[in-house]
């Protein structure tokens, strides 16, 4: 095995837009506020929005796209548009389901490390309890009270790992993330991270992860020497 990738036990994914086909929509709310007041929603904005906290996308969006409003204004928009749209969530098609059944059924330990609130996470996954009740835990950074600062920050993943049962240490812990923050955040914490981008992340935006990967599908545990997908 290259020096490249080293031995994990325990995995923590990220849930919008790695697990969850939910970026689309955020994309199209956030553009919907936008427009009310003549703004467009560039995609290095969008970038820099991925992965923050429920109060950090409500600022960053105002301060970046110069719109009109509170913050507190943005926030009530958002949300009204949030439980909305988001009924009727699909799960990413390329491969988080398998490699969620896989880990389980291997008994490797997975959790849920997420910026969303917990309860726009029950909203969210309604349609795929069965499969998201296989996590060990879940950290829901929006309304987390152990949660100081959301990602960049590395806290959600540290507290993540701290609340396996048998609490691995970061470097046993390998992150699936689809947003620069989270790799970021990933990287901060001492894990390694595999990244799914959005096609139109850079290079650059993703040269912190580990491995970058198109799709789920892809992914070899063995390469973490993790027990390898049934042929």
């Amino acid at each position: 095995m290259g020096e490249k990738f080293k031995k994990v036990t325990h995995v923590i994914f990220d849930m919008d837009g790695l697990l969850l086909d939910t970026e689309i929509i955020y994309e199209e709310i956030i553009r919907q506020i936008a427009q009310e007041y003549g703004k467009t929603l560039p995609f290095e904005v969008r970038i820099k929005l991925l992965g923050t906290t429920n109060r950090r996308t409500y600022e960053l969006a105002v301060e970046e796209l110069k719109l009109p409003i509170s913050v507190e204004e943005f926030g009530k928009k958002f949300e009204k548009l949030t439980f909305e749209k988001m009924t009727d969530v699909k799960m990413k098609p390329a491969g988080a389901e398998r490699l969620m059944r896989h880990l389980h059924a291997t008994n490797v330990p997975i959790c849920l490390a997420t910026s969303s609130a917990e309860d726009m996470v029950q909203l969210k996954i309604a349609n795929h309890r069965e499969v998201f009740n296989l996590l060990s835990h879940r950290v829901c950074a929006s309304t987390d009270p152990e949660v100081k600062e959301g990602k960049p920050a590395p806290d959600i993943f540290l507290i993540a790992a701290s609340r396996f049962p048998d609490k691995p240490k970061p470097q046993q812990c390998l992150v699936f993330e689809d947003s620069p923050n989270g790799v970021m955040a990933a990287c901060k914490a001492c894990m390694q991270v595999v990244m799914v981008p959005d096609e139109r992340v850079s290079v650059e935006q993703s040269c912190l992860a580990t491995l970058r990967l198109k799709s789920l599908l892809d992914f070899k545990p063995e390469m973490f020497s993790l027990p390898p997908f049934p042929n």
